[in-house]
């Protein structure tokens, strides 16, 4: 028996909504396509959709990190809780079994409600019913907490708990030996394989009752959408019950640990100190954020999912994550996403630490593309990575003024760079004859654009391609007018090799007969005249290479063909090659991805530029706004609630597609809207 003495309702749940919605009436194919995500320092997180239903592999109460952020375990996938009272049962749950939800916890469910945590709300024959998720913000713990109000009857709860423990990219099938070990109300599941981990669970207001069961062909409709498999088994220990007759709460912990002695944190914490630091953390963001606009707050709550620890030399330094579910830090989203992420938010600590994190990485003049996901070596396969670490250097200076910090820790790091491009470093990477860089041959994907399936590489950009010479050239003159003031000599040298750079770059790019920029330069002679979104950058970074009225040109045909509400299109649709939909197996998808799908981070350069064009006179500001408009009610109807996604079909309707949850997307919106601003 519950009583009353051991509750401890959390009152400030109505004060602290974030997002509310009714799930009465909703069509169940509805629900499904929305979805929810908390996450913690460590890179682990927990998700599913607004009733609760797994619809991904990737979708569960615990998905934690065993050396953070990398080597991500599925630990528990979800819960089955049922209500038993006279002749009558009913479930709180809904599962996909092949195209069948069953059972159907959300006939009984009223409102899915978001703030620190996650809530569902339940109406049932005996009692009114709270379910709630939290996941602590340092560790890898979850709370699964059920309150029950409105006692009419006395009825028996029971929870069974569903353990995948596997690696999150995999699936798990019943020929897995799981064991589960431990006495009272502590369970320690592990597998036969122990780089899994173990799954510690706790309840102290219930009996465990052992009976372990496999549960076949849980179906995930989105990993079948996207060609994949989507079958699961998932096994329980068996079931935690108890009874209840009047109000109470029940907590049940779930934690991933590398070992016994590790998982003994979850025998003393506390969901109050859970709460309350959940509470301060987020007290403190909006504190940094220094802001009273709803909608700027909303972003900068989005912004924080993506900062995360990375474990270098068994020190926790700074980085950001690229998306939910899948990726992991990449350089490339990294420094593009910093302004918007740290900086905009106010958080030049953390800007510095994610900056000094890659700079300790770098590698013959090059910042690595991206951390391997099992936590071995770093990979250097981007073009771009590395100038965009050059540029959010900088822009980490503009923010902060801290010249010291800058020029004894980052300064190096960024010459190591730009002359490790000038003289040639992997891939082939150097500065031509006319000073612009080139890279990569018909084997290599270095760009942004680097989507290949099975030996064909969808957009070969090898060679000198658009925004990295953009890029080259901005910080050229960044490296020039910082010595301008302190060292001449380096001062001349690089205005003079920036102007090399403006001539060649006017020269070779610019396509008189079709009024924008060319694509890419494949080799002397051969440009590719591709009406693509890279041109834009030659507009939006600090310094272009362009006339003021080459800037306008392209800003204009760039609204004209590439704009929509959710973005720039990858290609123009009037080009044969252009893909309106992104669906399919991965090979279908991957044709997509850069020929025509609609990235929603490339409204911040396209919005800068069209500001800068305009010379950030209200009028364009109030059309800016206008522009991120659709994206501000997606970050609060569409995909994943609270968050933007990574791209958008490009044709309409422009369904969200790709991670539900981006660095990039989010930070280049939250930049965006405060250049829009009237101040």
């Amino acid at each position: 028996m519950v009583r009353t003495g051991n509750m401890l309702m959390h009152k400030r749940t109505a004060e602290t909504v974030k997002v509310s919605v009714s799930i009465q009436d909703k069509p169940a194919d509805l629900l499904l396509s929305k979805e929810w995500l908390l996450t913690n320092s460590r890179g682990g997180f927990a998700s599913s959709t607004l009733i609760g239903c797994n619809t991904r592999r990737y979708h569960g109460l615990l998905i934690g990190t065993l050396t953070p952020p990398a080597s991500r375990i599925a630990a528990l996938s979800n819960c089955l809780e049922v209500l038993t009272w006279k002749d009558r049962s009913i479930s709180l749950s809904s599962f996909e079994f092949d195209h069948v939800i069953h059972p159907k916890g959300l006939c009984h469910m009223l409102e899915f409600r978001q703030d620190t945590g996650i809530h569902f709300e339940y109406a049932t024959g005996p009692a009114a019913v709270v379910k709630s998720v939290y996941l602590a913000p340092d560790a890898d713990i979850a709370a699964i907490v059920y309150d029950f109000s409105d006692v009419r009857e006395r009825f028996v709860f029971t929870v069974r708990p569903f353990a995948a423990l596997r690696d999150f990219h995999a699936l798990q099938h019943a020929q897995a030996a799981l064991l589960a070990v431990g006495d009272g109300n502590r369970l320690c599941i592990r597998c036969d394989r122990p780089e899994m981990g173990q799954l510690v669970l706790r309840c102290d207001s219930m009996r465990f009752e052992q009976s372990p069961q496999w549960w076949y062909r849980f179906f995930y409709r989105i990993e079948q959408q996207r060609g994949q498999d989507c079958f699961e088994d998932l096994w329980s220990p068996g079931q935690y019950a108890c009874s209840i007759d009047e109000p109470c709460r029940i907590i049940l912990w779930a934690g991933l640990f590398t070992d016994i002695e590790t998982s003994q944190m979850l025998d003393d914490i506390e969901l109050e100190t859970v709460i309350d630091a959940l509470e301060l953390k987020e007290k403190e963001l909006l504190e940094q954020c220094s802001t009273s606009d709803p909608v700027c707050q909303q972003l900068c709550r989005a912004a924080d999912q993506f900062i995360i620890e990375r474990h270098i030399e068994d020190a926790p330094a700074p980085s950001i994550l690229a998306g939910y579910p899948w990726f992991l830090d990449w350089g490339r989203d990294t420094f593009i996403a910093l302004e918007g992420l740290c900086l905009c938010t106010g958080r030049p600590k953390i800007a510095w630490g994610v900056l000094k994190t890659f700079a300790k990485a770098v590698s013959q003049g090059m910042i690595p593309n991206r951390f391997d996901d099992y936590g071995g070596q770093p990979h250097y396969n981007s073009i771009d990575a590395s100038l965009w670490f050059v540029h959010a250097a900088f822009r980490y200076l503009r923010y902060t003024k801290d010249n010291q910090n800058f020029s004894h820790k980052l300064l190096p790091a960024v010459k190591w760079i730009m002359d490790s491009y000038r003289k040639g470093t992997r891939f082939g990477i150097h500065a031509d004859t006319d000073m612009l860089i080139t890279g990569g041959d018909v084997n290599t994907q270095l760009t942004w654009m680097d989507a290949k399936y099975d030996g064909i590489a969808f957009t070969p950009r090898y060679g000198k391609a658009v925004e990295i010479n953009a890029l080259w050239y901005s910080n050229l003159c960044c490296l020039a007018d910082y010595y301008r003031s302190q060292n001449e000599q380096e001062a001349r040298f690089y205005w003079t090799l920036a102007e090399q750079v403006r001539h060649s770059f006017q020269e070779q790019f610019w396509n008189s007969p079709l009024g924008y920029l060319n694509d890419c330069i494949l080799q002397p002679g051969k440009a590719d005249t591709s009406l693509r979104p890279n041109q834009i950058f030659a507009v939006s970074l600090p310094y272009s290479p362009l006339t003021a009225v080459h800037q306008a040109a392209v800003v204009a045909v760039v609204e004209k063909e590439l704009l929509t509400p959710f973005g720039l299109r990858t290609l123009n649709p009037a080009d044969p090659r252009y893909k309106g939909r992104y669906t399919g197996p991965m090979s279908q998808r991957d044709a997509a991805y850069h020929q025509g799908t609609v990235w929603a981070f490339l409204m911040g350069p396209f919005i800068e530029a069209y500001l800068k064009v305009h010379g950030f006179d209200p009028t364009a500001k109030r059309r800016c706004r206008g522009f991120l408009s659709r994206l501000l009610v997606h970050i609060n109807e569409d995909a994943c609630i609270g968050s933007i996604s990574e791209i958008f079909d490009g044709d309409p309707p422009h369904y969200p597609r790709g991670a539900f949850a981006q660095a990039w997307s989010v930070a280049e919106v939250l930049r965006a809207w405060q250049l829009a601003q009237d101040i």
